[in-house]
């Protein structure tokens, strides 16, 4: 059996409670894990004078892999996040954000498995500003054919590997002709060397209703930073919120897989904090390590106890705590391997 070496990054907050839910989930599957415990975030600045220490870029270099908790970034760090310093450091240059219905979840729709891929590096994200004298400011939106290109390599791999259907280009290359209008023209000419799947495009405030109106017409979204991450959030909002928001950030080399939502402090400690979107993140990693029946019987064994709604936490309808929430999906995951 092979041995993953995995970098944990446990995070703030409810993190720590979050994680180690989640480990006994994973275990639940069978799959060898040497997890290599690290810190970031706000508690480590005293330590290390960052809230992202070299050892943690370096460990992630090393197993390729990691599994990271929320992190509160502290204000005046060098860092806008410690979340954006993991992509630039990493190149994790794109961001997957699925979002599907999970019966026992509460939500205005149904039937919901979509799946955003952003691109992370550039847009008007690569934070290229400045101000023009005392009363403007400019921010450079940045639009490359290598970075449209391999986004929109990686969605429709992505979209053939897991059988979906049709990729969607979201854009606003009506009014940004050149930057958009890039992005664009690259998604359509790598889509034409998959015809297997379907390709189609769409304006970006337009498929802001579309999705809320009938998202069953969509598969996967390929985005532009901007667009993608507004976007990702939306469709998390379809099936319940981030709470049952997974999400991954990936590169060449490596990859961080990680909850949507916050660390949300004023809970740590208290045995709360619902630790589904890191168990769905694990399940994502499990994938990509090529260890797919194992991350489907963790997927599904999430769906089994929140459908059941016994051992569930209190934002989900129940009185378990996030232990017993993460000991339910390991009970539900061991019948299923």
């Amino acid at each position: 059996m092979t041995c993953y070496r995995v970098t944990c990054i446990p995070g703030d907050g409810i993190g720590p409670e979050i994680m180690a839910a989640t480990k006994v989930a994973v275990a639940a599957t069978g799959v060898d894990i040497e997890w290599v415990d690290l810190e970031a975030g706000a508690g480590v600045m005293d330590r290390f004078g960052t809230p992202l220490p070299q050892s943690v870029i370096a460990s992630i270099r090393e197993t390729k892999v990691a599994l990271k908790g929320p992190i509160t970034t502290p204000v005046g760090s060098g860092f806008r996040s410690v979340n954006v310093g993991l992509r630039k450091e990493l190149d994790l240059y794109a961001n997957l954000r699925p979002a599907a219905s999970i019966p026992g979840v509460r939500s205005r729709y149904e039937n919901v498995d979509l799946i955003v891929v952003r691109e992370n590096t550039e847009d008007l994200y690569a934070g290229v500003e400045h101000r023009v004298g005392l009363d403007a400011a400019e921010s450079i939106k940045i639009i490359t054919r290598r970075g449209s290109e391999r986004i929109a390599r990686f969605a429709f791999e992505y979209a053939r590997r897991e059988g979906r259907r049709k990729v969607t280009a979201v854009h606003k290359a009506n009014i940004m002709k050149l930057t958009d209008g890039l992005f664009l023209e690259v998604a359509g000419q790598v889509a034409a060397e998959y015809p297997d799947i379907e390709f189609e495009d769409r304006i970006v405030d337009n498929m802001s209703m579309q999705l809320v109106q009938k998202p069953e017409l969509y598969d996967v979204l390929l985005c532009p930073n901007l667009y993608g991450d507004i976007l990702s959030d939306l469709c998390a909002g379809l099936v319940g919120g981030l709470g049952v928001a997974p999400g991954a950030n990936i590169g060449e080399e490596t990859a961080v897989f990680e909850p949507v939502h916050g660390s949300a402090p004023k809970y740590a400690g208290l045995d709360k904090a619902n630790p589904t979107a890191l168990i769905l993140s694990a399940v994502l990693l499990l994938k990509h390590l090529g260890e797919v029946a194992a991350a489907q019987a963790l997927y599904e064994g999430v769906r089994a106890v929140i459908r059941e709604g016994r051992r569930v936490t209190y934002d989900l309808g129940g009185t378990a705590g996030t232990r017993e929430m993460g000991e339910a999906v390991a009970e539900q995951v061991a019948r299923l391997v």
